[in-house]
């Protein structure tokens, strides 16, 4: 994910794994945690596509230092740079000067000409989902104690059903309601409220079997566990309408299931689709100066900015 930040014009390049630079602006990069950057070229497209002559490379890391025999990049004879195993702490700029010769073509004069690349290179992560379910079952009234029993039976049958994705429901909540129904009369109605969420105990040793792109893992888990429950309720509709001589006294309300998506960040990282557009969904490693101590998806502010670092997760 590197585009440069005005135009897309790299994005067919994009997927060549290579990142041009761009001597008018930096070019941001974004790499996910644990993966290799794109190769990052110390030349704009149109220099890569002319000859060059005498060409020598100057590859600086974010420490200010020369990055050439640093175990963590690949560096080529033609100044492409590949920084491996990304982590927060690598994010930063990564600038490039190339030094070329031009030959005048009668007098054979020589002349040296520089160039400066910046790229802003960013670890991101993928944001970790989770759901917020609202569903609404009827009930005789709202005083009754079974309201509360089937609550918490509804709610084993639901973690039942979800255990073995290492997911688990939370925040779980019901308030019982009146509600008048157009051309029907009044009816108790219990509105219940619970996320569905992937972190349930034991998640960390089933992440140590993938352990680079855990949030992808937990992901998919957490998609198939709301796959099951909106299946349970699917149920619930069709056994209420064919299997039932008696009418249970708390029944599913046809079509109530709803759900949405929320998304959190991990510690240090956060989502920011002004500064950092082209990575909108992602969770980008917080800038120095801000942080981000929980899972929340903003990078904070620190109010005095100690933090010279990425990813800070307190100041």
């Amino acid at each position: 994910r590197g585009v440069p930040k005005e135009e897309q014009h790299s994005v067919d390049l994009i997927e060549k794994r290579y990142v041009y630079g761009d001597t008018k602006h930096e070019v941001n990069v974004y790499v996910k945690v644990f993966t290799n950057s794109p190769f990052l070229v110390c030349m704009d497209l149109a220099r890569s596509q002319e000859e060059v002559i005498d060409p020598k490379y100057l590859w600086v890391g974010p420490d200010g230092k020369n990055l050439e025999g640093r175990m963590y990049v690949n560096l080529t004879e033609t100044g492409k740079l590949m920084v491996m195993g990304f982590k927060e702490s690598m994010s930063g700029a990564y600038t490039c000067t190339l030094a070329h010769k031009i030959i005048e073509t009668t007098t054979q004069e020589e002349r040296e000409m520089f160039e400066a690349y910046k790229f802003m290179v960013y670890a991101y992560r993928e944001a970790d989902h989770a759901y917020q379910v609202f569903v609404r079952f009827t009930t005789k009234e709202c005083e009754l104690a079974a309201n509360g029993q089937f609550f918490e039976e509804l709610k084993k049958i639901l973690n039942n059903i979800i255990s073995d994705l290492t997911c688990h429901i939370i925040e779980s909540s019901y308030k019982c309601h009146s509600v008048k129904i157009p051309k029907q009369g009044l009816l108790h109605e219990l509105f219940v409220s619970f996320q569905v969420n992937p972190f349930a105990p034991g998640w960390e040793e089933v992440c140590q079997q993938v352990p680079y792109d855990c949030e992808d893992e937990t992901n998919m888990r957490v998609q198939e566990a709301r796959d099951r429950i909106g299946e349970f309720f699917n149920k619930q509709r069709y056994a209420l309408k064919h299997e039932s001589q008696t009418v249970p006294a708390i029944r599913y309300v046809d079509n109530s299931f709803s759900v949405t998506h929320i998304d959190s960040c991990r510690p240090g990282f956060g989502k920011n689709d002004i500064t950092h557009k082209n990575c909108a969904s992602c969770c980008v490693v917080c800038d120095p100066g801000t942080y981000s101590p929980n899972n929340e998806v903003t990078c904070q502010i620190c109010t005095r900015p100690r933090v010279k670092t990425y990813g800070a997760r307190s100041c």
